[in-house]
């Protein structure tokens, strides 16, 4: 347990209120920045979807958290009733961190709440938009946001998509919004992959076309299925992560004819796995900052990918002609197939990748913003 008693205690109490805890890209960072503070503050998390907490195998045996039972579920109807039960969980911290849409009750709850019930600071971070805001924001959720956020001492957000959408359309003043780019340790991915973390071989001559994603349909991985099946026989797809979408990627592997040279091997540990790629793929409809992305950077992998988001500022611009319209499947499969049949042309992305990632995304740079944030909401270091 935490050896504070609550605010003003000896070490910093943060509740994390999370959409999901499955291994993804937000769940990924926020264990790396426990990971990074260690013993400095005390967790909690609680996932809107109880079962989905995958993520917390990554979280350091030696940080300080835990994963109570008992908080009232972040799901259900916005009533005066539900959102006071969500309150009173939120006493006795120091910080309250809260993670995208499905999350934002907890914050209607600060926000109606905070005076009455003396609530700590909120941060809220968001991340990006699941396939029902994929290609539309909805307006009811969009006003839900601008009523809810009105309280938060910090909005961030690592893209400059989301930057804009929360100035201009969630009306959230300048000062209350960071942007803090995604950063990674990136001598860590730069090392050698080690070949045991998978529970697959890869064979002398065989290549690889690999991704790290949670398996949800806003990430179109059946589409990056489709993208693939033209590779030759010495080529594999190997999609890293857990979640629902794992049956309708197998389905779309069978129907193509190449089952045995698709691979879901589950959550992994991407540092150890992800220089095992050849070249680097994503399919998603809708993407802000991958980290993913980053990752494959600094494995020094080439990446082919949509262009949502970030990401064809992420890369390196002799990666950008990789870069493709959203949701064209067989531009994704050219742009794939390009660098399939030129070593030569993936080594020298891989290096400007690389280069382009140590320089601009390292995770100290990232560490320092969040760690400043945190501290300047709660009015403490630590």
């Amino acid at each position: 347990m935490s050896q504070s008693a609550g605010p003003g205690g000896n070490i910093p109490r943060i509740l994390h209120c999370h959409s999901t805890f499955s291994p993804g890209g937000k769940e990924v960072r926020c264990a790396r920045l426990m990971n990074a503070w260690g013993g400095r503050l005390h967790h909690t998390i609680i996932s809107a979807e109880p079962q989905a907490m995958g993520a917390a195998a990554l979280i350091a045996p030696a940080v300080p958290v835990d994963y109570p039972t008992g908080f009232p579920s972040l799901k259900g109807r916005p009533t005066p009733g539900r959102l006071a039960r969500l309150a009173r969980a939120l006493r006795g911290f120091d910080l309250v961190c809260t993670y995208n849409w499905g999350a934002m009750d907890v914050v209607m709850a600060h926000r109606v709440f905070a005076d009455a019930y003396r609530l700590p600071p909120l941060v809220h971070h968001e991340d990006g938009f699941n396939e029902d805001e994929a290609e539309r924001l909805k307006p009811a959720r969009n006003l839900y946001r601008r009523a809810a956020l009105g309280r938060a001492s910090r909005l961030i957000v690592p893209s400059t998509g989301l930057e804009r959408i929360a100035r201009g359309i969630w009306h959230q003043p300048p000062a209350r919004v960071t942007r803090i780019p995604n950063g990674i340790d990136t001598a860590a991915f730069a090392a050698p992959p080690d070949p045991a973390a998978l529970p697959i071989v890869k064979p002398e001559g065989q290549f690889w076309v690999g991704t790290l994603a949670g398996l949800r349909p806003v990430k179109r991985l059946p589409d990056l299925v489709a993208a693939f099946a033209a590779f030759p026989p010495d080529w594999h797809l190997v999609i890293c992560g857990e979640g629902p979408e794992r049956g309708a990627i197998l389905a779309a592997a069978a129907r193509l004819g190449i089952a045995a040279r698709v691979h879901l091997p589950g959550a992994v540990d991407p540092a150890r796995v992800t220089g095992l790629f050849d070249i680097f793929a994503l399919s998603s409809a809708s993407e802000q900052f991958p980290l993913s992305v980053v990752e494959a950077m600094a494995a020094g992998l080439p990446v082919a990918a949509p262009d949502v988001g970030d990401i064809r500022t992420i890369l390196a611009e002799a990666n950008r002609a990789h870069v493709t319209p959203p949701g064209d499947v067989p531009a994704l499969g050219q742009a794939l197939g390009a660098l399939a049949t030129d070593p030569d042309l993936r080594a020298a992305i891989g290096i400007a990748n690389q280069t382009r990632a140590r320089t601009e995304f390292d995770l100290a740079a990232m560490l320092a913003r969040y760690e400043a944030v945190y501290a300047a909401a709660m009015g403490r270091p630590f």
